[in-house]
């Protein structure tokens, strides 16, 4: 069994921000494989096949850096193992549309990040980032809690689609194959 999570803030006034586009892409996958969440006490979560392995996907109902309670909660009532993690974030550090997959390692300042690490008690689970840009004239904290520009949604929209391809290539091929497939510089 494999946990795909998207991070993000729950609250409405967040949706579409910048920093949910894990949760855009949990979105997109739910919506290619028919499934439905289901609110629990501290995320929203399914069950079901994607591809060929089974999947929980799950949202947390929390503030991006109390993401790691959710994410804990979610592993332990379905058995899965942090090696079997899939977290999907936003990376400000990347141009705007950029993925990069890869096991492990630090949060690079991820506050959401920081908290899966802190409350699982491991590094070794799988990212999927997607590249947000960075606008050097506003706050990181507040830039991630802005929407996306109208002439960056088409590359959002792309992205998200490929990174919810990244996830199923992970799932039905390897890790590996996700890497070589999706970690291109951007053009």
């Amino acid at each position: 069994m494999w946990a795909i999570v998207g991070l993000g803030n729950f609250p409405k006034k967040y949706h579409r921000t910048r920093h949910n586009v894990g949760f855009m892409v949990v979105e997109e996958l739910l919506s290619r494989h028919s499934l439905k969440f289901k609110e629990r006490e501290l995320y929203l979560v399914t069950t079901g096949s994607v591809g060929d392995e089974e999947a929980v996907l799950a949202e947390p109902l929390t503030y991006m850096n109390r993401s790691g309670s959710a994410v804990l909660k979610v592993l332990a009532r379905f058995g899965v193992v942090p090696e079997n993690l899939i977290a999907i974030h936003d990376d400000i550090d990347m141009p705007t549309g950029r993925l990069k997959i890869r096991l492990g390692g630090s949060s690079g300042g991820h506050m959401g990040v920081d908290s899966v690490i802190e409350r699982l008690a491991t590094m070794d689970f799988i990212r999927v980032k997607i590249g947000i840009g960075r606008d050097l004239d506003i706050p990181a904290d507040e830039y991630v809690l802005k929407k996306f520009k109208r002439d960056e949604l088409p590359v959002i929209k792309e992205a998200i689609q490929l990174a919810a391809d990244a996830v199923e290539t992970i799932l039905s091929d390897s890790l590996e194959a996700a890497m070589n497939r999706f970690n291109k510089k951007a053009t």
